[in-house]
């Protein structure tokens, strides 16, 4: 496997498991996903700048955007898992 496909393999990878590890929030009358940041920087710097979990560096859990939850589940599917 080439360098640069292992890399994407870890970045869908993460996603995944950003997804199945998180959990509801509700701020403003608003429900989105959270889950603790606790993945390399540098993956996680990337899935920032794609906009599938956007948020703060300060902050110890990121927000799963939309299209990073539509991702993740696809990546799912690819892998033949479920959600629990």
């Amino acid at each position: 496997m080439e360098k640069e496909d292992l890399k994407e393999e870890i970045k869908e990878l993460t996603l995944m498991l950003l997804y199945l590890t998180s959990w509801k929030e509700n701020e403003f009358g608003i429900q989105y996903l959270r889950s603790w940041k606790g993945y390399g920087f540098g993956i996680l710097n990337e899935l920032t700048e794609e906009d599938l979990i956007p948020g703060s560096h300060r902050s110890k859990s990121v927000m799963i955007a939309d299209e990073g939850i539509k991702n993740a589940r696809e990546s799912l599917k690819q892998y033949d898992m479920t959600e629990q």
